[in-house]
């Protein structure tokens, strides 16, 4: 008998920079997955460095542990968060879903050196297909919100790699309090917003995540360029910062047409094999 978990990405509709800070943010699965099949042996361990320390720090059994991904690295799409989140679980399986998040956080901070918060693991384990989640992060709640069909997302490579264990999460402690702030305030709006309303937020919560210093003169450019493009309705940077994806809502599936359609995903599979 051997394991399969298999774990999508996430995106991040609004809400960013908050977890740490108990805030909230509206969070969804998406059809990018990672794949680790986990295979026993009597002595040892085989497989890549990284994925075996994890295996390790985990609890995990003696294993050959192969990874496959779809999901891109360093391009805010929680490619870090899907890879603990299968470890976690491939060790163990019937766990609660909060353990499960915190175990994989544990291991992102201690074995990946990521300051993280719990919005890439929650997004991930409480996904719901076709719906956001809502993540109050001071008291770990969660609510699913279906996602209109009218909130289309596309989403743009900027290019930039980025590592998040070298991004400063705090990085202008001044503005972070009035960012959380705004930004709750802007989660409570998206709920219930149309695409035009919606798409006014994102702008917004770029020009804050900027003013908070996580962000870069060519993102904000390629932000602004984004934005101003037919059909965009609005345009953030998405993830830790410093590069990555950008997340654009536009008016219909042809708009930034060499760009990626963002669609909808549950949450992780585990399955037993023999």
């Amino acid at each position: 008998m051997y394991r399969r978990v298999i774990v999508p990405a996430r995106v991040n509709i609004i809400g960013e920079h908050t977890d740490y800070a108990n805030g909230l943010a509206l969070p969804f699965a998406v059809n990018k997955k990672l794949e680790l099949v986990i295979k026993p042996r009597k002595l040892d361990f085989s497989g890549d460095d990284t994925i075996v320390a994890l295996w390790k720090a985990a609890g995990g059994y003696p294993a050959d542990l192969t990874i496959t991904s779809e999901i891109p690295i360093g391009k805010g799409m929680s490619s870090s968060a899907a890879l603990c989140i299968a470890i976690v679980v491939g060790v163990e399986p019937n766990q609660d879903k909060m353990v499960i998040c915190q175990k994989a956080q544990q291991l992102e901070h201690d074995i990946l050196g990521t300051p993280c918060g719990l919005l890439d693991q929650i997004a991930i384990v409480y996904a719901k297909e076709n719906h956001a989640t809502k993540i109050n992060f001071a008291n770990l709640s969660v609510e699913h919100i279906p996602l209109p069909k009218s909130w289309i997302f596309k989403l743009v490579d900027s290019g930039i790699h980025r590592q998040l264990s070298e991004v400063n999460y705090q990085a202008d402690i001044t503005h972070l309090k009035s960012h959380v702030d705004e930004e709750n305030k802007r989660v409570m709006e998206a709920i219930n917003s149309d695409a035009a309303n919606l798409g006014r937020l994102l702008n917004d919560s770029h020009e804050s995540l900027s003013k908070l210093g996580v962000s870069l003169p060519e993102i904000d450019a390629l932000v602004k360029e984004i934005q101003t493009t037919d059909g965009v309705l609005g345009a953030r940077m998405m993830g830790g910062g410093f590069g990555g994806m950008v997340i654009a809502l536009v008016a219909n599936e042809d708009i930034l047409p060499n760009s990626s359609l963002v669609i909808s995903s549950g949450s992780f599979t585990f399955e037993e094999l023999g």
